[in-house]
């Protein structure tokens, strides 16, 4: 919890790592797929050419993986948006991988993750602590009422899709950011 406040309030990039690097590149391939130029050109990378650089055959197993999901057949409202919004007196940036449509109306954001669902109950609570805050910033940007928006989590390493039972809301989100909890 204190990890997640304080990356909110002063963001510090990692060290680039093998996992790092692979989930840029699915990233950009999904962007791809769906037909919108990639933000970051892979190709265009220091070292991107070099014949030393080892193919990563992860990430093919990820793309086919990806490609049998029902997300690749689906059509995207937006992909790789920019988002922020206020919360709990800081403003939140936040980079939403997909937004489709839903039959009902609403809309269901979606953030890829390459690896698999965490087996730890406080790890997978981090992770929805993000996804609320996707949800947030989208509903507010589209100006949407917050229960027309969902949430999701497609885990490509495992090929397995989540949707929380439960998402903080505002009130909530703010209370995890003032060194609160949530507890779903």
């Amino acid at each position: 919890r204190e990890q997640f406040a304080r990356q909110l309030r002063r963001p510090v990039p990692t060290a680039p790592s093998v996992h790092a690097r692979r989930g840029t590149a699915f990233h950009a391939w999904v962007e791809q797929w769906y037909g919108r130029a990639a933000l970051v050109d892979l190709d265009a990378l220091p070292g991107a050419d070099d014949d030393s650089s080892p193919l990563d055959p992860v990430l093919a197993d990820l793309r086919r993986t990806f490609l049998e999901s029902e997300w690749a057949g689906r059509t995207p409202l937006a992909i790789e948006v920019d988002v922020e919004t206020p919360v709990g007196g800081l403003v939140v940036r936040s980079r939403i991988d997909a937004v489709f449509p839903e039959p009902d109306g609403g809309v269901v954001v979606v953030d890829w993750k390459t690896g698999r669902p965490p087996t730890d109950p406080a790890a997978l609570r981090t992770r929805e602590l993000q996804l609320a805050l996707y949800r947030l910033a989208w509903a507010r940007w589209r100006g949407l009422p917050l229960e027309q928006v969902r949430a999701a989590f497609y885990y490509v390493g495992s090929g397995e899709t989540l949707r929380p039972a439960a998402l903080p809301d505002v009130d909530e989100l703010e209370e995890v950011i003032r060194g609160g909890t949530w507890t779903p």
